[in-house]
Parts: C-alpha cells; structure tokens; sequence
C-alpha cells in the first residue's frame, strides 16, 4: 500500500516523500505537543505550491484522511493524522517585505519569529502571538493575538490576501474583491477551506518596544487583579500586558531567591513613545511596587521570543480557553483558588488583552466572532515528563469548569484541543451558519476536517 502512495506521487512532487519505512519518519510526524502521537501512512514534504496541489489531489481521488501542517503548533494535535496523508508546509519558508508598501509576503511554513526577523530589519512588524516558534498559519487563520493586538488588531485584520489550494486543487488569490466570501471565512475559520500556500500581510512601524515581566507575590494576586481589570480596559492602544500565574524559572534573569516559587505578574508590552511608556510603569510601580522587575526598550522580536527558552517542542501540552468581556470578583476568587495550586512548573494561566484595535472591527466582519470580548484567557498544563500529563489536565479542566460560567461562553478557537461540535458553534455564533455554507460551496465532501471541523450540509 505504502509503494503505490510512492508510485503515484514520486513523479508529481518536488519535495520529499516520507513513509514509515523512512528514516527520518519519526521526527517527521513527531509536532509541538509530546502529547500527540499519530502515525499518517504518507508525509509529504511540499517543496512549493505545486507540491500542495499533487497532494490535495491524490487525497482527494484516493478518499485518504488529509492533514495540513504548517508550524505543527496546534495544541490538539491537528496538524498530524492516523492512517492518512499529511501536507507538511514546513519548508515552505519564503517572505518578501515591501517597505514602501509595508506588507509582507509569507509562505505557510514560517514561524512568528521567521517573520519578525525579516520585518525588523525595516522598522516593522505584523501582529501575532507571543512565542516565537509559533507557526504564522494556523495563528493567522485562527486569529492571532498578541502584544500589539490592541494597536494594530489581530493577525487576520492584517490579511490582505491569501492564495489558496482548494479541495478540487483549484488555487485562487482570496481577497476583499475576489473570493470575497472565502475570504471572509479564512479570517477566522481555520484549515476549514483549503491551504494557503501564502498570505499578504500589512505590516506597521514597530522597532523597539518597553516591555518585559513584573511580579508580584501570590498573597498580593487579588490587589494585583482588581487593578489590573480596571487599568488595562482603559489604557491607551499602545499599552499591553497579559496577567498570568507561574512558577519561576531557576535562571536568569529571575534572582535566586524567586526560583520556582508561584508568583502572579503581568508582562507588558509599550509599543509607542518610549518616555510616555516610563512614564507609566513609573506610576504602576508605585501604585503596586513588583517583587521583580525586567521591564525594558528591547527590539520587538526579544520580547516576542522571551520565553521561548522555556518551552521547547515536545513538552507535554493541554490547554483550555475562554473568552471574557469582565473579570468580576467571584472570577477573580476562583483565579486565585485553582492559579496558586500550578500542577508542574511550567503550568500556567495567561489573560490576554483582545480588545482595542481588535474591538473596532465588527462581530460579521470576519469569521472571528468576538469583537466584544476584552480578554482571551488560556489555561494550560506543561511538562516534559509525560507522567505528569493526567494531573494537569485534571488541574487545567477544573480550573476552565471554574470560570467558564463568567465568560462569553466561547473561546479563541486556536486555544481550544478537541471538544465537540457544540463547543466549535460556540465559538462561531451567529457566524456559524454563514461558514457551514462556504464549507458547503468550497469543500462538499469535507477534505478538510483534521481541524475544528465546520461540516458541510453534504456530509
């Protein structure tokens, strides 16, 4: 079975062809979560857009399981497949910037940090998360919210154009003049439609930026909270931090008499003038004087890979989300309660600013549902130890169970692992329907549906 995939796809592709007879087959369907562990009968390694399309194709003809990797980040797992095919864009890595213009063009295999790299060089940057090794991809389709998501919006307010491979192998370039309603899905929708083989960016003016963690002691959690919600909502654009719990790595630059304690810290991002941003951490600091400070000017792509030391591929991953429009003091309380018992050391609790820039663009503009919302919290178990995989899933899922009933009652839907089709409608809301029939009018038979599935009425 494993000659005739070779026979038919060896003639049609540029890039390599991996099978489990391979040598390099294990570290090829290995993804960023150690918790994943899938075994796809054929990985093909797309050298180009040409490769893309041969391999929709014969998974189309041959009725396989498809799946689409590009950084291979998603937490659930949906970028790998049992007994199937796997598209694998990782090497698909080109990004051309225009200055004058400033957009950037990237292909699906860059990372968030691939594509900083190449914009910094001109004083620019595109909004996206905050770690670095983050697959542009799937973050951009998601959404894509990170420290200058109250400036500039998310990643996919940012698209301007996409080039897509669609289920009859069919490329096309969506954007507001054409394919406009697979435009407006992908912005939101995920790998539900086809695979972008490249994505148009607009990108905006961003060097050096003030930014870095305070922390707190746990006893001052609740002081820290209740100032944070007030302040954040009411800050200017250019202010960003997300609060988080966590226990303190044993390095530097945290002093050694912090190590793997849990603390509560907010890390903060200024992305405008440099002396209006001391200006305020001054007048945080002495509102709420921090146990530790690294608040500094630093280029934008340190801060966004600060903590990319701390969470390499193939740790232990489960993750819960939720969206909020207010963190009330009963959330708060149940915050504190289950953010103080971190079940490893790298566990932890991150609420993410969404609103700003991100607030201005309408519920229907997108795909993405949630304009109103004010923060994206994930909740998330790490560990390399896999042992350790069952007591914090346990923690992450009564932690959620605790304050999902505060919360908009959907979540980002690249934070959520696989949780059903009524969890999935949630998250798109009045939008849903509108999708189901792009998915209906794009891909019938529901190719693609290694991803949080939007069924067409077909299937």
């Amino acid at each position: 079975m494993v000659r005739e995939f070779m026979t038919q796809l060896e003639t049609s592709v540029r890039g390599k062809l991996i099978t489990p007879d391979s040598d390099e087959y294990e570290a090829a369907r290995k993804v960023y979560n150690g918790m994943i562990n899938k075994s796809p009968k054929l990985i093909v390694r797309c050298a180009d857009t040409a490769d893309v399309i041969a391999t929709v194709k014969y998974a189309k003809e041959e009725n396989l399981l498809l799946a689409v990797r590009g950084g291979g980040h998603s937490g659930a797992g949906l970028a790998m497949c049992d007994g199937g095919i796997v598209a694998d864009l990782s090497a698909m890595k080109g990004i051309r910037v225009d200055p004058r213009s400033r957009t950037v063009r990237v292909e699906p295999g860059c990372t968030q940090g691939e594509v900083d790299h190449a914009t910094h060089a001109f004083g620019l940057a595109v909004p996206s998360g905050t770690v670095a090794h983050t697959g542009i991809a799937g973050l951009t389709l998601g959404g894509g919210h990170g420290y200058i998501v109250r400036k500039y919006g998310l990643s996919l307010d940012n698209l301007l154009e996409a080039d897509i491979v669609l289920a009859d192998g069919r490329l096309v370039t969506a954007n507001k003049e054409n394919y406009s309603d697979l435009f407006w899905a992908i912005r939101g929708g995920g790998g539900n439609f086809g695979v972008v083989t490249s994505f148009l960016f607009q990108a905006h003016p961003v060097s050096t930026v003030v930014g870095g963690p305070m922390l707190w002691n746990l006893d001052r959690a609740g002081e820290v909270m209740r100032w944070y919600r007030e302040f954040m909502v009411n800050a200017p654009d250019d202010v960003y931090g997300f609060f988080a719990f966590m226990n303190v790595p044993p390095g530097s630059p945290f002093p050694e008499h912090l190590h793997r304690q849990n603390m509560c810290g907010i890390i903060w991002c200024f992305c405008g003038e440099l002396d209006k941003a001391e200006a305020t951490l001054q007048q945080i600091r002495d509102r709420l004087t921090p146990a530790f400070d690294y608040v500094n000017p630093m280029p934008f792509p340190q801060l966004q890979s600060l903590f990319d030391p701390l969470l390499p591929t193939g740790m232990q991953w489960y993750w819960k989300g939720d969206f909020f429009t207010e963190l009330t003091d009963e959330a708060i309380a149940q915050h504190i309660k289950h953010g103080s018992q971190l079940p490893t050391q790298l566990s932890t609790m991150h609420f993410y600013p969404v609103d700003g820039a991100a607030n201005r663009v309408g519920k229907n503009d997108t795909a993405f549902s949630y304009r109103e919302a004010k923060w994206s919290m994930i909740i998330v178990g790490i560990d390399p130890d896999p042992a350790n995989a069952e007591k914090m899933t346990a923690w992450a899922r009564e932690y959620w169970r605790a304050l999902h009933p505060y919360s908009c009652g959907g979540a980002y839907v690249n934070f959520m692992m696989e949780e059903g089709h009524e969890r999935i409608k949630a998250t798109y809301r009045d939008n849903y329907d509108r999708l189901v029939a792009i998915k209906t009018k794009y891909d019938p038979t529901n190719l693609f549906r290694v991803n949080q599935n939007i069924k067409p009425v077909t299937v």
